[in-house]
């Protein structure tokens, strides 16, 4: 597909591409992941001096873009180069408060001086079942919730939460009385955490209706940004294998002389062209409506999780043993293409909502 970024965002992308090269190296990452945050506020201040997270959001919020190809374009190099951080639920997080006028909070958040995730997902009990939901009770004037999310990303590094429950979103300050953060590594190197609300305080952001209209959105471009991330990955991990064909040698010849190995690097080219062609008609199709919206994201992340299965194993089936090992940067990059595979719903998941939505067009 003939594409381009556009002079303005391509310059950003650059702009970012050079300071992550600069500032965030593996060594770097290593640190980063070692850490009990798992990622490296440094960095996250760099990139918020740089614009880049007010590159999400629309000028009228405080930001500088606010387009899906804003989006996309800047979690493609966030992908590239493996950064580790609460990028995405930053994203969603400020999409809701974007949305529905809390644009103080939102500033803080461009401004890197706080840190805002999204707690959307229901908690899910040892048993496996998902736990009941966050019940909302107002008195005094003021609201409070109990209950409980799961898997919130970076939860344990978050200033704030959105919080939704039952359509409405609210403001959860994670300092507060009641709220109780458990926080845990992940196997691609971040960070999630189970949030238990007990009366805690919170502030109404938009009830039901309202609030689901920005909910929704929010959610949508998480979706774009995945997609655009997954693609850098599946490059990445595409590339490096090419590179380890052309060197790896076995009967005296580069074991990229075989045509059985050209053969599957041939179709996991083509795949990656179709997640690329995805991931930009998710974009395109963004500001349209939210059943046009939802089929092509859904398609986008459908596509996503079947190419990136795809790209990962091959990686590590054609690099052998050392594919598997730590110390090699190529098993971090499958990992992490396993773990957005997962993210925001997985390929079964959207290819039956892609179905759905389909049918009711």
């Amino acid at each position: 597909m003939d594409f381009s970024l556009g002079e303005d965002r391509q310059m950003l992308v650059d702009t970012l591409s050079r300071y992550l090269a600069g500032n965030f190296d593996w060594k770097a990452r290593e640190a980063a992941i070692d850490s009990e945050a798992g990622f490296s506020r440094e960095l996250w201040n760099g990139l918020a001096e740089l614009g880049v997270i007010g590159s999400w959001f629309s000028e009228d919020a405080g930001g500088y873009g606010g387009t899906a190809f804003d989006v996309g374009a800047t979690f493609g190099e966030l992908g590239r180069a493996l950064a580790t951080g609460p990028f995405l639920g930053t994203l969603m997080a400020g999409r809701v408060l974007e949305a529905l006028g809390d644009h103080a909070t939102l500033e803080a958040m461009i401004s890197g001086e706080s840190i805002v995730t999204f707690a959307h997902d229901p908690a899910v009990g040892g048993d496996g079942t998902t736990l009941p939901g966050v019940s909302v009770r107002q008195a005094g004037g003021g609201w409070t919730l109990t209950g409980a999310k799961g898997v919130v990303e970076y939860l344990g590094s978050a200033d704030k939460a959105v919080v939704t429950s039952d359509g409405s979103a609210f403001l959860v300050d994670l300092s507060a009385k009641g709220v109780t953060v458990h926080d845990y590594p992940l196997m691609d190197g971040g960070s999630a955490g189970e949030l238990r609300l007990d009366d805690a305080p919170a502030t109404l952001l938009g009830e039901a209706g309202q609030a689901g209209e920005a909910i929704e959105p929010a959610i949508a471009m998480g979706l774009v940004a995945v997609a655009w991330e997954g693609l850098a990955v599946m490059d990445v991990l595409r590339a490096m294998t090419l590179d380890y064909l052309r060197t790896r040698k076995q009967f005296g010849v580069p074991i990229g002389k075989f045509q059985a190995l050209q053969h599957r690097m041939a179709t996991v080219a083509l795949e990656n062209e179709q997640a690329r062609s995805a991931a930009i008609n998710a974009a395109a199709n963004f500001d349209k409506d939210p059943a046009t919206r939802d089929r092509f994201c859904s398609a986008a992340k459908y596509t996503l999780g079947a190419v990136g299965s795809l790209a990962a194993e091959e990686a590590i089936q054609l690099h052998g043993g050392i594919g598997m090992t730590w110390e090699l940067p190529l098993s971090h990059y499958a990992k992490r293409m396993v773990m957005l595979g997962h993210v925001l719903g997985d390929e079964d998941e959207h290819l039956a909502r892609f179905v759905e939505l389909g049918r009711a067009a």
